[in-house]
């Protein structure tokens, strides 16, 4: 049995031959024959693992269909071919002083600009930092100053998202540094702002950026291709664990390049024709980027972006207008999609499948999802962001009950006890605590899911040891909604919970002591935070306690109570809506 092993491009003998036939799920098609009797198992391929960089793939599919679409932006109307997309230039990027290994943060929605900054960094060796959208003043701050970000590409603003305002609020010397040359006390490492729609002060124009490149860049271009690895990091994801601030996930070309390969493989990618692809999910997630980005640059798919910020009917118009063949969302967005009134009248007749992931979907969602529009090759897919994403993920043709009832199948290359494979990343960035945690010295990483595997590789998720609340397929890190609260000047102590909720999977909830006395009204409470947290962590909901159980050290021992009494208090406040 043949592995991956550690960070070298070798594979070595992992147990006898005799452990094979036990443990190793053959997954270039749907397991038939029961052979495991342990929590162990290893998918393997007869597909070998690329050793391509991002860009030598995009390459191909350039080469293969030059005048095929791979971009449509449907709230512009831009549309991009594959020749096209690989004529906006990144020389332009080292024309600015960028070089390889730097870090570029790119803040913004769904636009074109953030998936050109994603192959322009790849294609110069910069390492492309994945900024949540959504990210307030004090968690960009965080995000950049953690991985040392070099420059920060993003509009002006999106709604009521004012980046360019609260990058001065961080970097005031920007209005008086010429382009390029920030120097900011704060941000010590920032020297470069490129924003996308308009000319600031301190900033370049991204137009005049990508036509920046002179001879001597595109030489300079030409020659990195020669040096770069596809064991190089390439992406960084903010990620939450169990303890701390969000951790920076940091991916090579070889593992975003082969987690979209074999995507695809499962998918049917690899023989599909006129492959159209509806994708709401944000790029900052893995989701987004690999699942779409990358799996476009492998496959030379289509992909559709049917709105900058999710909007649940803009999905169904993609679909019928552009005539989507497959459908991605997390399972709030199927939720949303099910719930518009027009959804009996949209054509869905061109829609093969789809594949939900970012949070564990009822079973119920996915059946009606296939019964509303036709989808029969709906999949689950399952995976982290430090790996990549995807380690389970299920066959077009598998059962009804595989499809709703499980997570899929172990993906190609990879073992499961906890994870091992190509697919994991290299490290935290600059986080060798948080690394070790997660990542034993045999590679295997450690996710804190609870699962069970039936007998032919399928994966059930039973639930999670992590204390990491999902909501909408956004990962929320509790710890950090209470490190904020506690600087509320009437709050003594808060904990944060997930509660359970139809439609987003789960919502937060601040079960909060005050002071004493000190009054306050939950509505107090969520104006506080708006506008200091991303608008998905503040609290839907507020209960004010006398205390929590506490351990024989005084710490918190179990919020279990806290939970399930949110959850009575939902039921009753759903209904009192309901009845309104």
């Amino acid at each position: 049995l043949f592995i991956y092993c550690g960070d070298l491009k070798v594979v070595s003998k992992r147990c006898c031959s005799s452990l094979v036939d036990k443990y190793a799920v053959h997954v270039d098609n749907p397991p038939s024959i029961p052979t495991l009797t342990t929590s162990y198992v290893h998918g393997i391929s007869s597909h070998s693992l690329l050793s391509s960089t991002v860009d030598q793939c995009l390459q191909r599919s350039v080469e293969r269909h030059p005048d095929r679409e791979a971009l449509v932006f449907m709230q512009n109307g831009m549309r991009k071919t594959f020749a096209q997309f690989y004529q906006d230039t990144a020389a332009g990027l080292l024309a600015v002083g960028l070089k390889r290994g730097d870090r570029l943060g790119m803040w913004g929605p769904n636009i074109y600009e953030w998936i050109l900054m994603q192959f322009a960094t790849a294609k110069t060796g910069i390492i492309l930092v994945s900024v949540n959208p959504a990210y307030q003043l004090q968690e960009v701050e965080f995000a950049l100053r953690k991985v040392q970000c070099n420059a920060v590409v993003c509009p002006t603003q999106f709604k009521t998202q004012r980046y360019c305002d609260m990058l001065r609020q961080l970097c005031p010397e920007m209005e008086t540094a010429s382009p390029g040359g920030i120097k900011s006390s704060r941000l010590p490492d920032l020297h470069t702002v490129i924003v996308t729609d308009s000319q600031q002060p301190g900033a370049l124009h991204l137009k005049d950026v990508m036509q920046a490149g002179s001879s001597q860049h595109y030489q300079q271009l030409q020659d990195l291709q020669k040096k770069l690895s596809c064991d190089d990091p390439i992406n960084i994801q903010f990620t939450s664990g169990t303890t701390g601030k969000p951790k920076g996930a940091t991916l090579s070309h070889h593992n975003i390049v082969n987690n979209a390969y074999f995507i695809g493989a499962r998918i049917g990618y690899s023989w599909k024709k006129n492959v159209r692809i509806c994708l709401p999910v944000p790029l900052y997630h893995c989701f987004g980027s690999v699942g779409g980005g990358m799996v476009m640059a492998v496959y030379g798919t289509t992909v559709i972006f049917p709105s900058t910020g999710y909007d649940g009917h803009a999905n169904l118009v993609a679909i019928e207008k552009e005539k989507c063949t497959f459908m991605y969302g997390t399972p709030t967005m199927f939720i949303d999609m099910l719930s518009q009134p027009d959804l009996a009248q949209i054509d869905f007749s061109s829609v093969e499948g789809g594949i939900t992931a970012g949070s564990p979907c009822p079973p119920e969602v996915i059946r009606k999802v296939i019964n509303a529009t036709g989808a029969k090759e709906m999949l689950i897919g399952y995976g982290t962001t430090e790996n990549s994403p995807v380690t389970f993920c299920g066959f077009p043709i598998d059962s009804m009950e595989r499809k709703t009832e499980t997570a899929g199948c172990i993906c190609p290359h990879t073992e499961h006890t906890e994870w091992l494979g190509y697919c994991v990343m290299l490290e935290y960035w600059k986080d060798d605590e948080k690394t070790q945690e997660c990542i034993t010295k045999d590679r295997w990483y450690k996710t804190g899911d609870i699962a069970s595997l039936d007998g032919y590789g399928y994966c059930k998720i039973e639930g999670r040891i992590k204390d990491l609340i999902i909501r909408g397929g956004e990962n929320i890190y509790p710890a950090e909604i209470e490190q904020f609260l506690h600087t509320h000047p009437q709050i003594q102590e808060a904990q944060v919970v997930g509660v359970k909720d139809e439609r987003m999977g789960e919502e937060v909830c601040a079960c909060i002591r005050l002071k004493a006395g000190q009054e306050c009204t939950a509505e107090e409470i969520k104006a506080y935070c708006k506008g200091k947290l991303a608008h998905y962590k503040v609290p839907r909901y507020v209960t004010f306690v006398q205390g929590y159980p506490l351990t024989v050290t005084g710490k918190v021992s179990d919020m279990k109570q806290y939970e399930s009494c949110c959850n009575r208090d939902n039921e009753i406040i759903i209904k009192n809506k309901q009845f309104r």
